[in-house]
This record gives structure tokens, C-alpha cells and sequence, in this order.
């Protein structure tokens, strides 16, 4: 394994520090229009016969970019990006109906995608060590059952995640339901995805990277892109906008606010409605608004009262750990069109103050687990483990299927700053203590999915592990850190007498038959194109049938209601537990199985990572 020596670019230390750039001076501020990302189509469409739910068969290929970032005579860059598109092609998906995503990778290096803020089942979750190799392809198999909400999709795979989304693999994923639509929110043209993200850029235009320059601390770029465009413009309409913001930057955090041009200082209100997981419990009017890497807030914005002016919408600078740079306050600009200028009144009226009942876990005394995020030894751990420790080392909690755990993420790692996701579940966050705030009133009213953990901070969250048992991890979502090595996992456990039946069990994301498999010659054509073998019609319709059979997803709403009723009937004579050691859970007894062709975590996983051992290895 390397260790790590922090050699940050130009040598800013962990703290708010500002320089000029880095990269060449951009001199276009706000001259280029927002790109706004085509919406992927079906390449097929299938009703699941178990469920009586539409499926909808999709391909995307991860393939090479160029795209002028800087003017001529600088040079193109180059990205790797799903589709050849800068952000991705942007998912949009009903509840209750089912996806299958083929991912192709034609890209530069092992892909594992996985779909952000879903309860996706192991196996199809992006584990980082479940990669595609260059020329290999692999089905993720989605359910689409939660309520309405923003995910989006990115990398995953073991080392190399900062360097494939920085590269430009990363897309949102929207999920609508009834609800949602039937709340009279703005729509269509209207809901306008923007995803963040910062850059370095060489003296001739081309892409920085992090990876070849020993980066291992943060990227948090000086250059600002929005949907893959350097400090863009966007003509809006003088009415309300709902905006879907998406910080899919490697390390850089925000505190956004708004301001008319001509009224520089003075802050603009917007509008939150919702977070990672989807709508809020009420509406909660704000001029600023925190975001770390990965999370996910939703505002309406009313251009109303600003006719025929420009609006920008501005980064604070001196937050969080991050490096500041000359253009780095500055993020996008809005041009609000005359009075006259209003095509439609649809979802203009006024924002519901109350939005949803959101799900909130039961309440639970004491705390079941300490998770301690640490820069030590130069290394950069959770509870003082590394991934690639192993499998033995990387679990550190077993919660049992449909339990509650309140779990607290401290950040020791001295002034960096910390944006933490656990996969599969929604989690609240109900206390901040020992950083440079409290709970927002925003983030009080929501569920969420990743939470900025400032420096020296500790953050209460609590949650239910469900609907699935098996494997996932829990990790920083600063990518710098996730790839060297703040990676780790937790356990849901299954369930002896739960007495639920399913046909299939999914515990194990390393499981054989759902890993990816090389492209065959001359089978794969394109993405709108049917192609031979397993890129057929006839293979892919057999492919989908075999999901069908598999029941993944049958019953979700009735799996989480019976998770629920036992956990409501059933006393357990536990002692929460604040001991570090105690919550770093051996993967011995990694997952229990009523059946025999369950293999476990420990046997399967190990085997499929013995040669890719983390940063430093050869086989990855």
C-alpha cells in the first residue's frame, strides 16, 4: 500500500487559503449558455410479469470526449464521460417502474457505477471492488420505489473514483412521483438540473490531472463548471424556477447565495423544497445555502420582481477547508427576461408551505455506533481501518435488517472537512456539535443521504437499515479521500425470524452471476443500435427475463411496512455502545443466510479482491 504524502497543489495547506488560479486566467465570465443535458431514452421497454411493472432497458457507454473549455488557440480537453456527454445523459424515472442500466465501458480504466441515493440491492450498488474493465460490460438492475427525489449516478470503482467522475463521469437521475407532480411545482422547462463541479486546466487548455500529478488530498479546482460549462449564463423567464443542485465536484463545498448585478452585497431569497432524499416536510426560505460534495438541494427561485435584470448566483468564499481562487465566488449568472417574456403560468403560483410528511425514524437514546474520520499516519481512515485492510477490517457495523442506529461521525482529521454518504438508507440529522454551526433549518426538516462533517465536528444522525440485508458502504465523498482509502462498510444482517419470504438473496455485492462480462467482438454497435450475441434483442430480452425471475424488487412497499411491524412487536435487550473498538464488527459472522446458495461476504468478497489490494497495487 502507499502511503500518503500531502502534496497539495500548490502547496495550500488544509485551510481556507485564496490564491489567483492555477489554471490559465478565464476571462468569459458568464459569456457561454447553460448546457442542459439530454434526457436518455429506453432503448426497450418490458413489463416485469411478476410485478405487472414497466421496465425500461437502457445502454450507455462510457466513452472519450473532447470539448472546448477555453477559447481557440487553447487546445479541447478531454473527458470520459457516459454517452460522450459532460455531465451524463440525465434519467428521468417514474415510481414503480423498474430500470435496467447496460453500462459499457470504452473508457481509460475500471468503471463501477453506482446510482446515488437509491436502496438499490447489493450486487447492482456500485461496490467499489466490482469493477468493469476496459472492453467489459455490466447490468444494474434499479427499483425506482421510493418517493420522488434527485439521485444521480457517478463512479465507484476501488482507487480510481476521483479520476473517473473528475473526468466527467457523473449524471443526475430523477425520480417523480404522483405527489410530487400533483403539488403544482414548477415543471418542464422550468426544473432546470445544475451540477456543480471545479477543475484545474493546464497553460493550454487541457485538463489537469489529479491522478498523474500524486494528488491526495483534495481537487478542488479554480475553475467553476455547470452542467460541464465554465461559469455559464441561462435565460430565465420572469416567473418561478424550480433548480436541482448537484455539487458533483471531487472536494470543493459551497455556501451559495444570490444577488442582483447592480445591487452587489445585498443577498436575494430563494426557496428550499428538498434535499438528497427528495421533497421536504415544509418549505424553508433562506439566502444562503451550505453544500458539500454529493449533496443534492432543490430551491425554486422567483425571477418575478427582476425583469430585464441579471442575477448571479455566488460561492462564499473561506468555507470549509476548501482553496479559494479569484474566480471561485462567482458561480453562474441568470438573465431574467422582460415582464412580457412569460410563455406559461404552470406551476407559477404559490409554494405550498407544507410539502410532505416525510418518514423521519423513530426517536432512540444513545448512540450504537462511533464512526472517527481520521488523517493518521499519513493515511486517511475510518475508526483507524483502511480498505484495503480488508474485508475483515472494513466492516464496522452489523445493524440488524429494519433496525434504527443513531451513529456519530466524528471528524478528527485536524482542518478538512468531511461530506460522509451511507449507502442504501435515508438518514435525519439531529444534532451538530464542535463546528461553525448548527443543524440548518433546511437540513432539519429533511432526510438525507450525505452530511458535511466540518472540521473538529461531530454529526448525530439516525436511521433505518432497510429494506435489504447484505453489504454496502459508507465512505467521505471527497473522492481524494475516498480513493485513498476512507472507504469502509457496514453489514445489514439478516433477519432469522422475519418470516418475509423472498426468492433471491442479494447480500453479497461480489456475487458471481451478477459481475460484469467482457464485450464479445463484433457484438456491441451502439447505443440506439440492437448488436449480436448478448447485445441482441433477443439476448437482452433474455437477460431481462432473467431479472424478472430473480424477484429483486417484488413488494417493496410491503417488505418495508412488515420490517416495520416487526421491529414495532419485537423488545430488544440492547446496550448502545460509544466504545470505538466495539463498533468495528469482525466479518466473521458477516452475513447470516437461511440458504445454502448464499455465499458469504467474507468467502466471496476476499476471493474477488486478493488481487486489488488498494492504492499502490498491481491488478486493478
Amino acid at each position: 500500500m502507499k502511503l500518503l504524502q500531502v502534496t497539495t497543489i500548490l502547496g495550500l495547506a488544509a485551510q481556507s487559503v485564496s490564491a489567483g488560479w492555477f489554471s490559465p486566467v478565464y476571462k468569459n465570465f458568464f459569456s457561454v449558455p447553460l448546457p442542459i443535458a439530454p434526457v436518455k431514452t429506453p432503448k426497450k421497454q418490458f413489463t416485469n410479469p411478476s410485478t405487472g411493472r414497466l421496465v425500461n432497458y437502457y445502454e450507455i457507454e462510457i466513452k472519450p470526449v473532447e470539448i472546448q473549455i477555453y477559447p481557440p488557440p487553447m487546445k479541447k480537453a478531454r473527458f470520459v464521460g457516459y454517452d460522450g456527454s459532460i455531465p451524463g445523459p440525465t434519467f428521468i424515472q417514474n415510481k414503480g417502474e423498474e430500470a435496467i442500466v447496460r453500462f459499457i465501458n470504452h473508457g481509460d480504466r475500471n468503471s463501477s457505477i453506482h446510482l446515488h441515493g437509491s436502496y438499490t440491492r447489493a450486487p447492482f450498488d456500485g461496490y467499489a471492488d466490482d469493477v468493469t474493465g476496459v472492453d467489459g460490460y455490466k447490468d444494474y438492475y434499479y427499483p425506482n420505489g421510493q418517493n420522488g427525489r434527485t439521485l444521480w449516478y457517478h463512479d465507484h470503482a476501488v482507487d480510481h473514483t476521483a479520476e473517473n467522475a473528475y473526468y466527467g463521469q457523473a449524471g443526475m437521475y430523477i425520480l417523480r412521483d404522483d405527489f410530487e407532480r400533483n403539488l403544482g411545482l414548477p415543471d418542464g422547462k422550468y426544473d432546470v438540473p445544475l451540477i456543480l463541479t471545479g477543475k484545474y486546466y493546464n497553460k493550454d487548455g487541457t485538463l489537469w490531472d489529479p491522478e498523474a500529478n500524486g494528488e491526495t488530498t483534495s481537487v478542488y479546482g479554480d475553475v467553476i463548471q455547470v452542467n460541464g460549462a465554465p461559469w455559464p449564463y441561462f435565460d430565465v423567464e420572469p416567473r418561478k424556477y424550480r433548480f436541482r443542485l448537484l455539487n458533483s465536484g471531487i472536494s470543493r463545498t459551497y455556501k451559495l447565495y444570490l444577488e442582483e448585478d447592480t445591487k452587489v452585497g445585498t443577498k436575494i431569497g430563494f426557496t428550499v423544497i428538498g434535499s438528497d432524499c427528495g421533497l421536504l416536510e415544509k418549505s424553508v426560505p433562506t439566502s444562503d445555502l451550505y453544500m458539500s460534495v454529493a449533496e443534492r438541494w432543490e430551491v425554486i427561485i422567483d425571477f418575478s420582481n427582476y425583469a430585464g435584470k441579471k442575477l448571479t448566483l455566488r460561492n462564499t468564499k473561506g468555507v470549509g477547508a476548501d482553496s479559494d481562487f479569484d474566480g471561485t465566488d462567482r458561480v453562474m449568472q441568470f438573465r431574467v427576461g422582460q415582464k412580457n417574456s412569460v410563455t406559461s403560468t404552470a406551476g407559477n403560483g404559490a409554494i405550498p408551505a407544507a410539502l410532505r410528511s416525510v418518514p423521519y425514524p423513530p426517536n432512540k437514546a444513545g448512540i450504537d455506533h462511533q464512526m472517527v474520520f481520521q488523517h493518521d499516519g499519513g493515511m486517511w481512515n475510518i475508526n483507524g481501518h483502511v480498505w484495503s485492510d480488508g474485508v475483515d477490517a472494513r466492516v464496522l457495523a452489523k445493524p440488524k435488517r429494519g433496525s434504527i442506529e443513531v451513529w456519530e461521525l466524528i471528524n478528527k482529521s485536524g482542518g478538512w472537512t468531511h461530506p460522509i454518504h451511507i449507502h442504501l438508507i435515508d438518514f435525519q440529522v439531529i444534532q451538530r456539535t464542535g463546528g461553525d454551526r448548527g443543524v440548518m433549518p433546511y437540513e432539519a426538516v429533511a432526510l438525507k443521504d450525505v452530511v458535511w462533517v466540518g472540521p473538529n465536528e461531530r454529526v448525530l444522525v439516525i436511521a433505518r437499515y432497510s429494506p435489504w440485508d447484505g453489504v454496502y458502504m459508507f465512505h467521505c465523498h471527497n473522492l481524494i479521500h475516498e480513493d485513498h482509502e476512507m472507504l469502509a462498510m457496514f453489514n445489514v444482517t439478516f433477519l432469522e425470524d422475519f418470516g418475509y419470504p423472498e426468492t433471491t438473496y442479494f447480500i453479497d455485492p461480489m456475487e458471481q452471476q451478477y459481475r460484469a462480462k467482457p464485450c464479445k467482438p463484433g457484438e456491441y454497435k451502439d447505443v440506439n443500435t440492437w448488436g449480436n450475441g448478448e447485445f441482441s434483442l433477443q439476448g437482452i430480452t433474455d437477460k431481462t427475463n432473467w431479472f424478472f425471475g430473480l424477484e429483486a424488487y417484488k413488494d417493496i412497499d410491503k417488505v418495508e411496512l412488515a420490517l416495520e411491524e416487526y421491529w414495532g412487536r419485537t423488545t430488544l435487550a440492547k446496550t448502545s455502545t460509544v466504545a470505538v473498538p466495539s463498533s468495528t464488527a469482525s466479518a466473521t459472522t458477516l452475513i447470516t443466510s437461511a440458504t445454502s446458495a448464499t455465499t458469504t461476504a467474507k468467502t466471496s468478497t476476499t476471493a474477488a479482491t486478493s488481487t486489488c489490494k488498494g492504492k499502490g497495487s498491481k491488478g486493478c
